[in-house]
Parts: structure tokens; sequence; C-alpha cells
């Protein structure tokens, strides 16, 4: 696989690849900073992922964040 295609489909991916590694660590550092805990017993990070992985998709799904 050449170089370019893999840009090529990294591009394809891009809301989800900002969901994750944009999104996660913004939404678990934001939880850290007001002292809150995530839900169901997961760790901040696990939840920021997982919450930044379902806004990526949903993203991704529709064309357009907002």
């Amino acid at each position: 696989m050449s170089f370019t295609a893999i840009v090529r489909e990294a591009q394809q991916w891009g809301t989800v690849l900002f969901g994750i590694g944009f999104l996660a660590p913004l939404i678990a550092q934001t939880l850290d900073a007001n002292q809150m805990t995530a839900p169901l017993g997961l760790t901040n990070l696990t939840f920021g992922l997982v919450l930044g992985l379902a806004l990526g998709g949903v993203a991704k799904l529709r064309g357009r964040w907002l």
C-alpha cells in the first residue's frame, strides 16, 4: 500500500480520528479538572474514548459535525 493510499484512507476517517485523538483526551481532562468521575465505573479516559468515538462516528455518518 502506498503512502498516498494511506493518506486518502486517513482522510476518509478524519472525523473519527479527530474524535479519538482530540476529543477523547479533552473530555477526560475536562472531567479531571472538574473533579468528576465517569459513569458506569469507567475511567475518565475510557469514557472520553467511547464518547469521542461515538461523536466522530456520528459525524462521519452524517457528513458534518453540526
